[in-house]
């Protein structure tokens, strides 16, 4: 083969390496959704793997605060955690609709790390005495919970906000500061009657 003729096969395999590397750019830097905003596909999947996560640990919450409510003895501290049960069922129907937004199905993964914290207060509350002891244990328990959720929705806040998305920043914006009112709900409990009712135990 002349020279002529192997440049031509050589600029032909260039450029069609160019070709598939600009393919391959534009698969991992963005994907277009039907609303036509462009994503970035790695943080798009980490969003998602994030919302599968906080959504599972949304509905077991559902099942452990009422368990909760059941052990602790303090008044307030039962009105606290009632509330936040009826904001949790909440936080669930939110998440789905985060999922309907960037047209995903809802689906749940286990959430290991909500997990630990659910089993950690229901040790807790098998080993402390019933009363004070155990509400502030209780306490403990939900709010370690707490942080998790507000860590956890914070980032998935900033996600939302990065990706362009509106109306998921507004959803899981709204839950932050409810977990976060929750939080120093929990701390006011604390403060205020179930830790000095504790100490006097």
């Amino acid at each position: 083969m002349n020279r002529k003729g192997s440049t031509f096969k050589l600029n032909l395999k260039i450029s069609n390496m160019e070709t598939r590397s600009n393919n391959r750019f534009r698969n991992d830097s963005g994907s277009e959704g039907s609303s036509g905003r462009h994503f970035s596909s790695q943080l798009m999947q980490l969003f998602e793997d994030e919302l599968r996560d906080i959504y599972w640990a949304e509905k077991a919450l559902t099942k452990a605060i009422p368990k909760m409510v059941k052990n602790a003895t303090s008044e307030e501290l039962i009105r606290t955690l009632q509330n936040h049960l009826t904001q949790t069922e909440d936080h669930v129907t939110r998440v789905e609709q985060v999922f309907e937004i960037i047209d995903q199905k809802p689906k749940a993964e286990k959430c290991e790390a909500m997990n630990g914290l659910i089993e950690e207060g229901e040790e807790i509350i098998k080993d402390c005495e019933e009363g004070a002891m155990r509400d502030a244990g209780i306490i403990s328990a939900a709010q370690k919970i707490e942080h998790y959720e507000i860590a956890t929705y914070g980032t998935l806040r900033q996600f939302a906000e990065t990706l362009n998305l509106p109306d998921a920043v507004s959803l899981l914006e709204q839950t932050l500061r409810e977990e976060k009112a929750a939080d120093e709900e929990l701390t006011s409990v604390a403060v205020s009657e179930v830790n000095m009712q504790a100490v006097n135990y």
